[in-house]
């Protein structure tokens, strides 16, 4: 029996190019869409997702190659590009009737979120990224000894093939460690909930490094036209951050100031699955962000 966020009705919409999301809606008002990161699922969102729609329709999809969500063969490179995803979010907010929506991501979710600020700004009314920076961003950051962790960057950037016959040997040990590495408080993920972000993971092997591998090649692509064309997030914008730029040597706000003018920045002193060990921090932040 699988997890689900209590009070959650669960969903699927098709998107225009025929991929089958899972899909998870609550609450009434106006629309909230969180979009989850890796190596997770929708339910990341729980505690968040439960609050907010005290006053909001909330819907929380598990994007595509994820979870319990399509996982279609990247033929074309561009399957996978946070363009193609962003849309599906943009179609699901459709499906429940909202044309306009308020859009949060974390890690992979808030490269989405990204994407679809900068593609669908009427779409678009308040923006909140979780502990990640901007592809093109992430890409100048890793050097030297301290970019040894973001070493499955560069693993899931390789041609098809490599990266997910290594994964495939070990895939609880591979997803595991980041579930390991990147949290501060180990409580913050039952192990029912770690089991069920194994499990998802574990039959998307595929799809999550064409996840990955699209940020290495279309992504950087869309985001270096973006800024060449001096394009920006208009819309009101909160990002939460770890303060992991210190120990890299750069400055977040900074970074994510060159994208987004109108741009309210918090340090988080919880680790990288906030949503999951700090929600009330995290519901905080983004009900601020709804009121500008």
């Amino acid at each position: 029996m699988k997890t689900k966020i209590a009070g959650f009705g669960y969903h699927e919409v098709t998107t225009p190019d025929g991929v089958r999301l899972n899909v998870a809606v609550g609450g009434s008002g106006s629309p909230v869409v969180l979009l989850h990161g890796f190596p997770q699922t929708h339910l990341m969102w729980r505690h968040v997702a439960a609050d907010l729609a005290a006053d909001h329709t909330v819907i929380c999809p598990d994007l595509r190659g994820y979870g319990d969500s399509g996982k279609p063969a990247d033929t074309d490179g561009e399957t996978y590009s946070k363009r193609t995803m962003a849309a599906d979010a943009v179609a699901v907010a459709r499906e429940f009737g909202f044309d306009r929506f308020a859009l949060a991501g974390h890690d992979r979710g808030a490269l989405v979120a990204f994407r679809a600020g900068l593609d669908h700004p009427g779409a678009i009314s308040h923006l909140a990224m979780l502990d990640v920076l901007p592809i093109l961003d992430t890409w100048a950051a890793m050097k030297g000894r301290e970019a040894a962790v973001g070493f499955h960057l560069y693993l899931m950037a390789q041609r098809p093939g490599l990266a997910e016959q290594l994964i495939a040997g070990a895939p609880d040990a591979f997803f595991g460690y980041f579930l390991d590495l990147w949290g501060r408080d180990p409580e913050a993920i039952p192990a029912e909930v770690r089991a069920e972000y194994l499990a998802a993971s574990r039959g998307a092997i595929d799809s999550i490094v064409a996840d990955y591998r699209a940020s290495a090649n279309i992504d950087v692509e869309h985001d270096l036209a973006d800024r060449e064309a001096g394009r920006r997030l208009e819309m009101p914008v909160t990002v939460l951050q770890e303060d992991w730029g210190a120990a890299m040597g750069f400055d977040g706000a900074a970074l994510w100031r060159a994208w987004a003018p109108d741009l309210e920045h918090v340090m988080m002193s919880s680790g990288h699955f906030m949503a999951e060990e700090a929600p009330t921090q995290v519901v905080k932040a983004l009900r601020a962000l709804l009121a500008r």
